[in-house]
């Protein structure tokens, strides 16, 4: 009876390892990888909290950066401390603003590769205002406010229905409450560099995002060469669907070793 008990408990953990995270069919991450995660405006760093037990999981260090969100210059040298603490080379990844952010750090030597998760990706010389003017203005934007030291935050209706419609809303609660303010002037500096043109690059497109126009994420994703995974998502794929950018991520890893 023991034995046979035995049997079945050995025969259920290999049925639950063949279920789990589907990234490992690829093959483990290398031990010697690291990820540095950089988040967007109105958030924080908890708000890669998903995808970081994902990638730890399969033996990846991973760090998310806290953005100050006061500059461009300022998030940069967050970031570039960020990699000059790893031990080896770093597969960095940016949601949203934090893609502009990747977009001039990356140029770090340690850098190997590039994941812009919804993200800007801008050229050298350009400045994250002006990314998409070309493009209807999205629906988000309208839910913005600024006080009188010019940091913008969302509105509570702006992270419901516009930043992360596809979420409870227990967490878009949390998340309204948590959201780190961005200073408006981040947004009219130039990027003086950018990594993607020497540094390969993934993009996961969030196809139902109101934050950043679609359109304009696959024109982006298309003018830096990138390899493009698209999901069916609001603003913040990371949350929404963790595993599966949590697989973007890891293909970037193991590409980069």
């Amino acid at each position: 009876m023991q034995l046979s008990r035995r049997l079945r408990s050995a025969a259920a953990m290999t049925l639950f390892a063949g279920l789990s995270f589907s990234a490992s069919a690829a093959g483990p991450a290398s031990s010697d990888a690291n990820v540095v995660l950089v988040h967007g405006a109105f958030a924080d760093g908890s708000d890669w909290d998903k995808v970081i037990p994902l990638l730890q999981a399969e033996g990846v260090h991973v760090v998310s950066v806290q953005n100050p969100l006061t500059s461009l210059e300022d998030d940069v040298a967050a970031v570039r401390r960020a990699i000059d603490a790893q031990p080896g080379k770093v597969v960095l990844v940016g949601h949203s603003w934090g893609g502009v952010v990747i977009t001039e750090a990356g140029a770090a030597e340690k850098v190997a590769s590039l994941v812009y998760v919804a993200a800007f990706a801008p050229d050298a010389g350009q400045i994250a205002g002006e990314i998409g003017k070309n493009h209807p203005p999205a629906p988000g934007f309208a839910h913005i406010s600024a006080d009188s030291g010019g940091f913008l935050r969302l509105t509570p209706e702006g992270v419901s229905k516009h930043f992360a419609q596809d979420l409870p809303a227990s967490r878009t609660a949390v998340m309204t409450a948590t959201q780190g303010p961005i200073h408006s002037k981040a947004f009219e500096q130039k990027v003086s560099t950018a990594a993607w043109k020497t540094k390969p690059s993934w993009y996961v497109v969030a196809t139902a995002d109101h934050m950043i126009q679609p359109d304009l994420q696959r024109e982006m994703a298309k003018k830096i060469g990138a390899r493009v995974t698209a999901l069916n998502t609001s603003h913040v794929p990371h949350q929404s669907q963790p595993a599966k950018v949590a697989q973007v991520i890891l293909d970037a890893v193991r590409q980069s070793k």
